[in-house]
This record gives C-alpha cells, sequence and structure tokens, in this order.
C-alpha cells in the first residue's frame, strides 16, 4: 500500500480533531447512558454522568478491539483514505453532532462518523471506494438494534412482572432503586466499548495511511486505545443535558423498574455489537428499549409522536453527515 504524505502537524490536528468528535461523542450521547437513572430519580445528574464516564473508560479491559477493526478496515477501502478524506469525515460528523445537540435531537454520532466517511470518500473516488460488505452490516444494524433492545426491553419487563407480581409497588421500586446502579453501570460499558472504537477506527486508519502503523497490525497502539477511551468518558463527564429530557421522559413514563428494563435490555445488545464487531448506535439502541418497555405495559404509553420523529433524525443522519462530510472534504483540499 502507498502511503499519502503529510507532515507531523497535519498529523497531529487530524488526531486532536479526530479525539474532539470522541469527546463530543461522549458530551452528545451521555443522554443515552444517563437519561432513565436520572429521570427516575435514581441519581443526581452529576452523580449519574461520573458513573457513566468511570465506567465508559473501565470498557477498555472488557470490551476487545472488534468494532475497531470493523471501521478502519471495513467501511471504504483503505487505498482512498488521505487526510483530505479524514478531515472531511470528522468535520461533517461534528457539525452534524451539534446541530442535533442544539436541537435536542437524540440522534447516532456512530451513523454521523460512518456518514461523513463515506460522503468524503464519495467525494474523491465516487461509491466504488465504499466497501459494501461492511456499510451493509452496518445499515442492517440501524434497524436491528433498536428492534433487538425494544424486544429485549419488552421480555426482560414482562419477565420482571411476573416475577414481582405479588410484590407491593413499594417494595419493587425500593429493589429497582437499588439494581438500576448496576443496569446504568452495564449500559455505560456498552457504550464506551462501543462509541471509543469507533474514533479510534478513524485514528487508526489515518496513522496506516500515513505510514506510521503497519497494516497488518491487529491492534492500533496503545495510546490511541486510551486517549480514545479518555476523551469519550470526558465528553460523557460534561453531559448532552439537552438529549436527557427527550430520552428520559418524553418517549414515556419511567419508574426505576422500566429504568432498569430499558438499561438491561441495550447493555446486552451492545456488548454483543461489540463482540461481534459491529458498530452500532447507543441512541437507536436505548431508544428501541425504552419504547419497548413501555409498550409492553400499555401501547398508549409511548407518545409515538416523539418516537417518530427520532425515527426520522435516524433516517437523515447518514445522509445529511454525508452531504456535509463531502463538502468539508472539498474544503480540505484547498486549505490543507
Amino acid at each position: 500500500m502507498e502511503h499519502i504524505q503529510i507532515s507531523i502537524y497535519v498529523l497531529g490536528m487530524l488526531i486532536a480533531l479526530a479525539l474532539l468528535f470522541d469527546f463530543m461523542n461522549g458530551f452528545h450521547d451521555a443522554a443515552n447512558a444517563i437519561a432513565t437513572v436520572v429521570s427516575t430519580g435514581v441519581l443526581k445528574p452529576q452523580t449519574a454522568v461520573a458513573m457513566a464516564a468511570v465506567f465508559n473508560f473501565i470498557a477498555i479491559g472488557v470490551v476487545g478491539l472488534h468494532v475497531a477493526t470493523t471501521l478502519s478496515k471495513g467501511t471504504i477501502d483503505p487505498k482512498v483514505v488521505d487526510h483530505y478524506v479524514i478531515f472531511g469525515a470528522l468535520v461533517g460528523a461534528i457539525i452534524w453532532n451539534l446541530i442535533t445537540w442544539y436541537y435536542g435531537i437524540p440522534s447516532s454520532s456512530s451513523h454521523a462518523l460512518i456518514g461523513g466517511l463515506v460522503g468524503a470518500a464519495v467525494a474523491k473516488s465516487g461509491t466504488g471506494a465504499l466497501v459494501g460488505a461492511g456499510l451493509l452490516k452496518t445499515v442492517i444494524f440501524i434497524v436491528v438494534a433498536p428492534l433487538l433492545g425494544f424486544a429485549l426491553g419488552s421480555i426482560i419487563m414482562l419477565i420482571v412482572a411476573w416475577v414481582f407480581v405479588k410484590s407491593t409497588p413499594r417494595k419493587v421500586d425500593t429493589w429497582f432503586r437499588r439494581l438500576q446502579l448496576a443496569s446504568a453501570a452495564a449500559y455505560s460499558l456498552g457504550h464506551g466499548g462501543n462509541d471509543a472504537q469507533k474514533t479510534m477506527g478513524i485514528i487508526w486508519m489515518l496513522l496506516i495511511a500515513s505510514g506510521y502503523t503497519d497494516a497488518a497490525d491487529k491492534a492500533p497502539p496503545s495510546w490511541v486505545i486510551i486517549s480514545c477511551y479518555a476523551a469519550i468518558s470526558f465528553g460523557t463527564l460534561f453531559g448532552g443535558w439537552r438529549i436527557v429530557k427527550t430520552m428520559g421522559q418524553k418517549i414515556t413514563k419511567l419508574k426505576p423498574v422500566g429504568g432498569f428494563c430499558a438499561e438491561t435490555g441495550g447493555a446486552i445488545t451492545l456488548i454483543l455489537s461489540s463482540y461481534f464487531g459491529i458498530p452500532v448506535s447507543t441512541t437507536h439502541t436505548i431508544t428501541g428499549a425504552i419504547v419497548g418497555v413501555g409498550s409492553s405495559q400499555k401501547m398508549s404509553a409511548v407518545r409515538w409522536g416523539v418516537a417518530g420523529n427520532i425515527v426520522w433524525a435516524w433516517i437523515f443522519t447518514i445522509p445529511a453527515s454525508a452531504f456535509m462530510a463531502a463538502v468539508a472534504w472539498w474544503i480540505g483540499t484547498h486549505i490543507m
């Protein structure tokens, strides 16, 4: 593979931009991890984000690097990767994240990044630059991840209702206020494990293209792994408060038992996806699980209009971020 020639300063700037995206990923998606535990009153916001940030980082020793491998080698042809493509992908994803954060829309940072890669690569080399198998797997899981979260959230809620059918509401509330701490921690573990690896894959892709890392290596350098997990953890620590209310109460009213079931269903989905190297959306996953919990009680418990608006944001994320990335790629070719 022929390596691109870029200065160490440009390389450093792009790595810093990637870590900024990683920070914003944690900031933007913090709501996914903490909304249920905050809206049910189990934890105060500051405590919840601190716990989520810690478990985001702990994922470094629990989840493998399969997602980073998929993103770095299975999304776009490594031959088209250069500093302009990486610049365009990151800028496109960051702009879309800022727009959706500002309007409190729980869109997917993961799909914004994938859309950014697609847009920048197509702008440079056309559709032949895309790796069909890897993208197909991602597109399929746009649908599968929320459906799996929905199914698991519903099933766990029904099992819990059956097991605690003779318990008083007060006793159930007391138990699940404790159990929700464990489920929130598990979800944060899955969130950090899946999402930190996406930025890791971008930096790894850049290092391979510039010749600073061998393409045959089975893992990125240790400093890349640590910095990506640290960046997403710090982002989570600052929290995306605009999205917490939408995720925690606007879709359906949650009690601690419902929060536990949604977080547990979401955590299982994320950890399984990370194990199989599938870059899924934490936003899609937890939204599906929350809707599953609400609809398992009664269909009218879910505000379907709010859920529908979120789905529209999902549909537009990849094409919107791809368009922005294509424009950013063109700008990058003129200023870098």
